[in-house]
């Protein structure tokens, strides 16, 4: 048979199609993540009254999120599923259940490598301490490939037993009702061991950042394959669950490879015991080497941490020289610059001492920004790594195993090398846009709220007259001095003069730039209720723009014939987003211990899952996970941790958590309202037709 001869399209035409094509899918993006981004950078101007730091280098990270997520996606559809739709619909002819479970362990692992959001996590370890909290600073810095092998083996499993209920058409009930107790009983014992109970919030973390746009679409396209193979796919619900499962799976993988570590690891010890020379070898047990605990001891420490790693007083002042040298600096202070080091980290005495040293130099340099180059290259690295692996796989069990071949094979290579293209670009993005940006909010957002002035940063002046300074009488009688000082825009202001700063041999004084109260002393309680109803509309407002709820709301309105509207399952699941994130910021504000919140949620949950039907309750479990995109997890991510490095909470976890576990709850509500109002239909309608 002779083959179709191939449509000729002229050169200007092909053009103008890709670009409506590549257009369409750009906007789709540009929609999804604009109601976030406006919103945090409307915040950050209106009520915390600053512009974003590093306005372009955020700008263009937001861009590449966008441009890399459009690719990413579009390189999913074309490359990777149909790879794995493929495999799923032949796997079942030509192997046992067995075979398939062993394929899905192997699928689920590779998949998680290269989910999006798992670079978040990347980021995440930055505020965490090895003397308060060792296990979690292993885990995030020192062991990050075990953390993330645990995860990956976490999902593995999630989709090994949902191959089983795709193969034998087996409800998400029993699944539920089993790992759900199994996960509240091992948090409910880690919470009472002083290493363990810091990474639970990590840990329930990461059942949010697995359920990204690899995993997700790629095990449903097999698992569709297998139902069809298999001959199930007749029940609505078969579709449904397999989210579920790879949202609980990862937290037990990660409790396990903490509860391996946690004998081999130190415990906790004030910062001065830890950096002490009759500590070295546990500390060493957490860092590469000396040169890291030193940078370490600048960049997390205080000072008492600072003289106890030097013990004597020469070698400590012979690093603060260090810190005062703008060229040197980076050797302690890594990407940290000098005044957020001054300001957060430096004790009064050491900012004399290195105002002094500066004495005559060039003002220090304002925040860092990222070496952009530098980033990208080390995420294509990344990407290459995470995406290569999990073709190979699937190639390899499709050609060797399956002897087959992919359909279309041009499309699936063009795919595969946007699936590259756009994880490399998209990663990048996240570490320089959005991370930099949920750090921005997070980290003055305790402004809102706080009763007392917060110190923001302090300036040199040199040389400082004396004769600058005036002097101002109240009513009272009372006497103080001041003198003008000049904005970025030269605009002159009065600022209080502080004789015990001006240091008169050098004719240099130290400024001290506060921040006062936003809404004055006697107005806290608005201040936390500004932060959550903040919070609240994130979490509402990215969730109802996010595509994958789209996606299964109108999956879910199509199932059940219009009984179930789609609007109603989007308004449904970000009302449970926005509440998650209250409870999230809460929890740190508050410094609830996450066991508190997630043994009511979930205990109210599984009542709720015994009362709705086989469908709706995957629905309902899988609406948790399909919430948690590349967009939300690393700004939430990115927020949390910032509000816990401001308020010295010893870690930001657990927002995503929350975010995952209450959008369950109000689905299952909703569930059950809509089978009452069909209950009291049918027996309305019932009454009608015995009435006739």
């Amino acid at each position: 048979m002779a083959l179709p001869d191939r449509i000729h399209i002229p050169f200007r035409v092909a053009v103008s199609m890709i670009w409506n094509y590549a257009r369409v899918r750009i906007y789709e993006q540009i929609r999804s993540v604009a109601f976030i981004i406006l919103y945090l950078v409307a915040f950050k101007i209106v009520v915390l009254n600053e512009p974003p730091t590093n306005a372009l280098q955020v700008s263009a990270g937001i861009g590449m999120v966008v441009l890399g997520l459009a690719f990413f996606l579009e390189g999913l559809f074309l490359g990777l599923m149909p790879l794995g739709e493929r495999v799923g619909l032949q796997l079942p002819q030509r192997c046992n259940i067995a075979v398939i479970m062993g394929f899905g362990l192997l699928l689920g692992v590779s998949a998680t490598l290269a989910e999006p959001a798992i670079a978040a996590l990347r980021l995440a370890g930055i505020t965490v301490t090895p003397w308060e909290t060792p296990l979690l600073y292993r885990l995030l810095e020192a062991e990050t490939d075990k953390l993330v092998m645990s995860i990956g083996a976490g999902v593995g499993f999630a989709v090994a037993f949902g191959m089983v209920r795709f193969y034998w058409g087996v409800s998400i009930k029993p699944f539920i009702y089993f790992l759900v107790p199994v996960l509240l009983a091992m948090t409910a014992v880690f919470s009472r061991d002083e290493n363990l109970c810091h990474i639970l919030n990590l840990a329930w973390d990461t059942g949010g950042v697995t359920t990204g746009p690899v995993t997700v679409p790629l095990v449903l396209a097999m698992g569709i394959g297998v139902s069809r193979s298999a001959g199930k796919h007749e029940g609505t619900a078969s579709g449904f669950g397999i989210v579920a499962l790879a949202s609980l799976f990862p937290v037990i993988g990660v409790l396990c490879m903490g509860a391996w570590l946690n004998s081999s690891t130190p415990r906790p010890v004030p910062a001065a015991e830890f950096f002490s020379a009759g500590n070295r070898v546990n500390a060493m047990k957490l860092v590469k080497n000396e040169k890291d605990l030193e940078a370490i001891a600048f960049q997390r420490g205080d000072e008492a941490a600072r003289r106890s790693f030097y013990g004597h007083q020469l070698n400590y002042e012979a690093a603060l020289r260090i810190v005062a040298d703008n060229e040197k600096r980076s050797e302690l202070l890594g990407a940290l610059s000098l005044n957020d080091w001054l300001v957060r980290r430096a004790s009064k005495n050491e900012r004399a001492m290195v105002a002094l040293e500066m004495s005559g130099r060039p003002a220090a340099q304002g925040v860092a920004a990222l070496d952009s180059a530098e980033v990208m290259k080390n995420e294509a690295k990344l990407a290459f790594r995470a995406v290569v692996p999990l073709v190979m796989l699937l190639v390899f069990i499709l050609v060797v195993v399956l002897r087959d071949k992919p359909r279309r094979t041009d499309e699936v290579l063009l795919g595969i090398l946007f699936a590259l293209a756009g994880m490399g670009i998209l990663t990048s993005g996240i570490r320089l846009g959005l991370g930099p940006l949920g750090d921005q909010v997070g980290r003055p957002l305790p402004q809102v709220f706080r009763s007392e002035t917060h110190e923001e940063g302090r300036i040199i002046l040199e040389p400082f007259d004396l004769g600058s300074v005036l002097t101002s009488f109240s009513q009272s009688g009372a006497v103080s001095r001041f003198f003008y000082l000049q904005d970025r825009k030269g605009i002159p202001h009065p600022v209080p003069f502080d004789a015990t700063r001006f240091d008169q041999k050098a004719r240099r004084y130290e400024h001290i730039v506060e921040r006062p109260p936003m809404f004055g002393p006697e107005l806290t309680m608005i201040g936390i209720a500004l932060v959550f109803v903040f919070a609240f509309g994130m979490g509402y407002g990215s969730t109802v723009a996010e595509p994958a709820l789209s996606a299964l709301g109108a999956t879910v309105e199509d199932l059940t014939v219009g009984t179930v509207k789609k609007s109603g399952v989007i308004y449904t699941v970000s009302l449970g987003v926005g509440m998650g994130l209250v409870a999230g910021v809460a929890r740190i504000l508050y410094s609830i211990p996450v066991v508190w919140l997630l043994l009511p949620s979930y205990l109210i949950v599984m009542i709720l899952t015994y009362f709705s039907e086989d469908d709706f309750a995957g629905i309902a479990w899988d609406s948790g996970g399909v919430t948690t995109g590349p967009i939300t997890v690393p700004l939430v991510l990115a927020m949390g941790l910032g509000i816990g490095g401001e308020l010295n909470v010893v870690d930001g976890f657990g927002i995503v958590a929350m975010a995952s576990v209450f959008p369950i709850l109000t689905m299952l509500i909703y569930g059950i309202i809509v089978q009452m109002r069909q209950r009291q239909l049918l027996q309305a309608q019932t009454e009608v037709n015995g009435d006739e």
